[in-house]
């Protein structure tokens, strides 16, 4: 899990290198302390993990904040390319039943591929088209309070310049890539231990089917992922591989733990680092959210 999230805080600072060059140490105290962060306020580590990094360096935090927008289209296009692979082309054990389920899920997926990659090409086009397009906004709001159009259309030039990797080398974008991918297949091989230990007889590549099963139960917003991480975990193991639903409760609540504890207690461990108390943690979520000097 910590791996996972060292690779994680690496491939934000590939993200962030157009803007600024961030110590690695740096990007994985504000990644750790984020990602906390979210466990007890759901996605408030989105607008956090920006605003600590802006505190040390020249960074918007709208435009940190926009390469926080394009690493989750990332992992979702990752994830939904690593379970392609497993349905169409890596070896399925012969335990797995055949059912619905899973083609529902590839459906929805496919579905959510298509919106990750027009949400990626939309941003592209507002990255390089933005000169014309905050003057547009400004006309749209040329009826609106003065104050108001002069803080949307900063935001918006501020997170378009935060779009700058889209436009980076090709081998700048291919690392992203690869980190990417040795991300989610750590994150896999986490989970594939978890069924070890259980005596869960399943193969690593189906893992990958669980990752998929889990983004749907983690969508569903809620403290520490807690009820939709385990009722999406037990519904892959039960009704997909036919595990024994006791077994795959234990196995559920045993990779939630591994998975979150060890980002909690990181995440305020580090806490004083950054300059942050418990007391003052979700004042800083409030102070994060872009103003019109950021």
């Amino acid at each position: 899990t910590v791996a996972a999230y060292w690779l994680r805080a690496l491939r934000w600072g590939a993200l962030l290198l157009p803007l600024v060059d961030v110590r690695k140490f740096d990007l994985f105290s504000a990644t750790m302390v984020g990602f906390a962060s979210s466990l007890v306020v759901p996605r408030s580590g989105e607008l956090l993990r920006p605003w600590l990094i802006s505190r040390r360096y020249a960074l918007p935090t709208s435009a940190g904040f926009a390469t926080i927008v394009i690493e989750r289209l990332i992992d979702l296009i990752t994830v939904l390319a690593l379970f392609a692979l497993y349905l169409v082309a890596l070896p399925r054990p012969e335990r797995q039943m055949s059912g619905g389920l899973t083609d529902a899920l590839a459906l929805g997926g496919g579905v959510a591929a298509l919106v990750a990659l027009s949400l990626l090409t939309l941003l592209f086009a507002l990255h390089i088209n933005a000169e014309r397009v905050v003057p547009m906004l400004d006309r749209l709001l040329a009826r609106a309070p003065d104050w108001l159009a002069r803080l949307l259309g900063r935001l918006l030039r501020r997170f378009s310049e935060g779009l700058a990797v889209l436009t980076a080398p090709a081998a700048h974008l291919g690392l992203i890539a690869i980190q990417s991918l040795a991300l989610w297949l750590m994150t896999a091989f986490a989970f594939d231990l978890t069924q070890m230990a259980f005596g869960i007889d399943l193969p690593f590549q189906t893992t990958l089917l669980l990752i998929a099963f889990l983004l749907v139960g983690e969508a569903i917003p809620a403290p520490g992922f807690v009820g939709g991480f385990h009722a999406f975990y037990v519904l892959a193991l039960v009704e997909v591989y036919g595990v024994d639903r006791t077994l795959a409760v234990a196995a559920a609540i045993t990779a939630h733990a591994l998975t979150n504890l060890p980002v909690l207690l990181l995440g305020t461990g580090l806490l004083s680092r950054e300059g942050l108390t418990l007391g003052r943690w979700a004042g800083a979520t409030v102070a994060a959210v872009p103003k019109e000097d950021s």
